[in-house]
Order: C-alpha cells, then structure tokens, then sequence
C-alpha cells in the first residue's frame, strides 16, 4: 500500500512531474516506422508525456518531431506541408526545419531577420527496431540510443505492432509484469486443469537487481518433480521482456519467440503499447501468416481495430464484448484476445489506480520491485545522478526464458543459457 502522494508521484508525466522528468531521460518510441512512410509525406498527431506534437518524415527521410503549433498565432503544423526538408504552415506559410528553426518567414519582408529569433519546440530522433524514438531531456545530455536484441534483428526474423490503452502507463506496466493473473485471467479453458499456468495458481516468484533494472522469475509446480520457471527482463523504465517458447500446455509454442512491450506514457491518462516479439534464432524467421495467428490470439488481429485508429474495438463503451455464457462455460472471463482481457482489467481501475487501497500480495515482487525502480529514478533525477538503463552496454545481452526442469535447480541456472542474447 502506498501513499496518495507516492501514487501521484509515480503516476503522473506531464512537464514538471517527478515521473515526466525521468523518462525524459530515456529514448521513447513514439510511432512505428510505417506511419512515416515516406519522406515528405503526411504529417502525424503525436502526443507523448502530455505534450501535443507533430513528426513529419522530411525530405532527407529523417524524422522530425516538433511542437503542434506554429509560432506565429499557433496555427495547428498537422495540417503544414511537409516540402523541402519542413514543415509549412498553412495558415500564413511560416516554415521549420527538423530542429525547430525557422527557415521561411514568407508574410516578412525580403530584408527581414525576423526568422533568426523564431523557433519552435524540438526534440532529437532515432530509428530503431520499426519504431521512431524521441529524446525529450535536456539539451545535449542525450544517452546513446538503446541496443536491446530485438533491435539487432533482421525484419524477417522480428515484428512489432501498436495498441492504445485508455489508462495511465503505470497500471499497464504493472499488469503486464503481475505474473500471476495468467492463470486466471488468461484461462482460456475452465474445463482443462492442465494447463502449466493453471496447475500451479500461486507462483514462486524470485528477483534480482540489475544495472538495467531487475530480471525475476515465476516458479511453478506442475507435478511429478517437475516445474515451469518463467524468467522475465524488466528494462527501465518501462519494458518488459519474456519468453514465449512454451505453449499453455508445455509443447512447443506454435511462434518460438522472445517477445515483450514497452508501455510508453502518451499523457497522465492514456498509453501506447508496443508489442514486439522475435525468433530465438536464424534458423526460426517469422512468417506473416504466423505473426497474424499471434495478434489474432492476443486480441490485436487486424479486425480487433476501430479502423483507422490503434484503439481496440471491444472496448469499455460496450464492456469489451463480454459474453457472460462463455464465462460460465468455456474461459474465465467471457472475454475474446488475450491482450483485450488486460485491457478489460487495467482500464476498468480507472485512469488513475487508486493503490492506497490495494493490498499486495507475495506475488507482486515484481510489481511492487518496478515501483522501487521508478522512485529511485525519480530522486536520482534531482540529484543529477546516471540512471538505469541509460546505458545501452547494461541490457544488450540480455533476453527472456522459459523451461520446464526438475525441481530444486535453481532458476538461475535452469535459464542461464536462455537469458543471453544470442542475436
């Protein structure tokens, strides 16, 4: 249980805010690549840490992000131009580069140096892993850009994808690294026992502190001296990585994988999830039909959208098509996709949890662990200090496991050979 102050602290971003000022010391994602197609092409809304953006892909193929107004009379730069390496305001035809400057001030007359005062808001980019990433801290203090194994991956052999959440990162974060839950709240067959997560309902759970974060594991008894041991990568500050090589049932999962996501705080209220998952090795790529057998399973297959947008179409405006017969009948919760049973949950707290009223149990280690981490930052921030995961040289090795092993060998050993990056 915490405090309505701590809760606040870890949970809101917006500039000025203990949590908005540590993750503007990381590199974001703030768009999938695709959604900057071509250079010159259309611009695209972004908010990110509660602030209004626009990234355009400019004439180079480099990818700016800049403030959402003009500023000029703060005319919206979504509907500008995106022509010859800026971005043009439509309303009086006031025009900026990538980095912000001013290089047209066409309403000025010919002799003017009006436009070497004026400038607007930017922030620095980087492309890596399909996404386009944004540093938003203090000018010049930028860390190198991450190196986590899933960006050293070829694209035959990895895939990534994009759901908005309608609640504060926080609780997105905390339920995707809660390990206990799936064996509830992801029982996709009440009238099977023997599924591993399901044999076993009060997890082990075991933790370490690394420089990047923390790596844990879920230990579960599954019968005749065997266990299920689930090792997990929390990477500051806010992605999880875990192993997706096991089905429910303990055979080999369909799409070998080591997957994760990185839960990006688009304001106090609202989240974009990434999802990304790639094959152990190059001897497994991904096919296009097995990424789509994936989604679908998850919830995020492409007819799950509200066209045109990253929002699910079972949603909380119509109880995410709960059918209350399924429920009694067939799965746990009545609930189709995996990823939609999560969000059910998550936004269902509210936009805020309140967590002065939780009581955690011994299986939120991991949960209670990542709200240490993120204080941590926070004060490290104010006293100038490096943070974790800054260093890209901290996480590069590092993957996700999964085995099932006899009991009494320690986790560590059991996944030692499955948590270092093989790519």
């Amino acid at each position: 249980m915490i405090s309505k102050e701590e809760n606040e602290r870890l949970c809101l971003v917006h500039p000025g805010t203990d949590m908005g000022e540590v993750f503007r010391r990381y590199w974001m994602p703030f768009a999938l690549a695709g959604e900057l197609a071509e250079p010159d092409g259309p611009p695209v809304r972004v908010r990110l840490l509660g602030e209004d953006l626009v990234a355009f892909r400019d004439s180079t193929g480099t990818v700016g992000l800049v403030e959402a107004f003009c500023a000029h009379r703060r005319a919206p730069l979504f509907f500008g131009r995106n022509e010859e390496c800026g971005l043009r305001c439509v309303y009086h035809g006031w025009k900026f580069d990538r980095t912000g400057a001013c290089v047209d001030l066409p309403t000025e007359p010919p002799t003017s140096r009006f436009r070497e005062h004026v400038s607007i808001t930017a922030y620095p980019t980087w492309e890596g892993g399909g996404l386009v990433w944004a540093y938003m801290g203090p000018p010049g203090s930028a860390p190198p850009p991450p190196d986590y194994e899933w960006l050293r991956v070829p694209p035959t052999h990895f895939r990534i994808s994009k759901t908005l959440e309608a609640c504060n990162f926080l609780q997105a974060l905390e339920g995707g690294i809660d390990t206990a839950h799936s064996s509830y709240l992801h029982n996709l067959d009440i009238t099977n026992p023997n599924q591993l997560r399901v044999l076993d309902g009060h997890p082990k759970l075991e933790l370490e502190y690394t420089d990047y974060g923390y790596r844990y594991a879920s230990v579960r008894r599954i019968g005749s001296g065997r266990v299920y041991i689930r090792a997990y990568q929390f990477v500051m500050p806010f992605q999880q990585m875990r192993g997706s090589l096991i089905d429910f049932y303990g055979n080999p999962s369909p799409m070998p994988s080591i997957a994760g996501h990185l839960w990006v705080p688009v304001d106090d209220f609202n989240t974009a999830v990434y999802n990304w998952a790639y094959a152990p090795d190059e001897t497994a790529p991904i096919s296009d039909e097995q990424w789509d057998a994936y989604e679908h399973r998850f919830g995020r297959g492409h007819d799950d959208f509200i066209p045109g947008t990253y929002r699910l179409r079972r949603n909380a405006s119509n109880d995410y098509l709960i059918d209350r017969d399924v429920q009694k009948h067939k799965t746990f919760t009545g609930i189709e996709g995996i990823n939609t049973q999560d969000y059910a949950i998550q936004e269902g707290m509210g936009v805020i949890c309140d967590r002065t009223k939780e009581h955690p149990g011994t299986t939120d280690r991991a949960v209670l662990a990542a709200r240490r981490l993120l204080l941590e930052a926070a004060d490290r921030v104010r006293r100038g200090e490096p943070l974790r995961g800054t260093d890209p040289a901290a996480s590069r090795g590092v993957r996700a496991s999964e085995v099932i092993t006899q009991e009494g060998v320690p986790w560590q050993e059991a996944t030692a050979a499955g948590l270092e990056a093989k790519w």
